[in-house]
């Protein structure tokens, strides 16, 4: 399944207050997923693989790494949680990396959201406007994912340009030149 997201992705460490926001605005709360994502090295885009107890997929996706809103061009392929993907993956690509999440997700219509606890990095929160059909205009998933963003109060300062991935990266390599210059 193929398809377009346009989304926000900041630090938030205000979950209840996101919560609330949400319940007020009836959204539907789809659950918690532990989610464990392996990122295999590529050429171009990103090819990570999903595995949680709510979703499973083999996702390549192509985005810009910019602080405000972004397009994302999204490819999906729903996997069973016991599938040997992974393996396979591992030993003809590599594996780049790997996130691990406490992820809390709700939807409004074709909007979804994300609360979540990435571990190493802190508290986080994702705005997805998903146009699953390409009968929603950009201008429009553009404007939801700013609707939510006020409504949420996400600072400008708060907003994050690339993926959990690139920020895990960074901070092993902060954490491992600041361990190397003592020695």
């Amino acid at each position: 399944m193929s398809h377009i997201n346009i989304e926000i992705k900041a630090r938030c460490s205000e979950h209840e207050k996101i919560r609330e926001i949400l319940k007020a605005n009836n959204a539907e709360f789809v659950g918690v997923d532990y989610q464990k994502d392996t990122y295999f090295k590529t050429k171009s885009g990103r090819l990570k693989l999903r595995q949680g107890n709510i979703e499973n997929y083999l996702i390549f996706y192509k985005r810009e790494n910019k602080k405000q809103a972004k397009e994302s061009r999204i490819i999906l392929f729903e996997v069973s949680p016991n599938s040997p993907l992974e393996s396979i993956l591992e030993d003809s690509l590599g594996i780049f990396i790997e996130v691990n999440k406490r992820r809390e997700i709700y939807f409004i219509e074709n909007v979804k959201f994300h609360l979540d606890a990435i571990e190493g990095l802190g508290y986080f929160v994702e705005i997805e406007a998903i146009d699953k059909k390409g009968t929603i205009e950009k201008n429009k998933l553009l404007k939801q994912c700013r609707h939510y963003q006020k409504l949420f109060g996400i600072d400008e300062k708060n907003l994050i340009s690339c993926s959990y991935s690139d920020l895990l990266i960074e901070k092993n390599k902060r954490d491992y030149s600041s361990s190397t210059s003592t020695v």
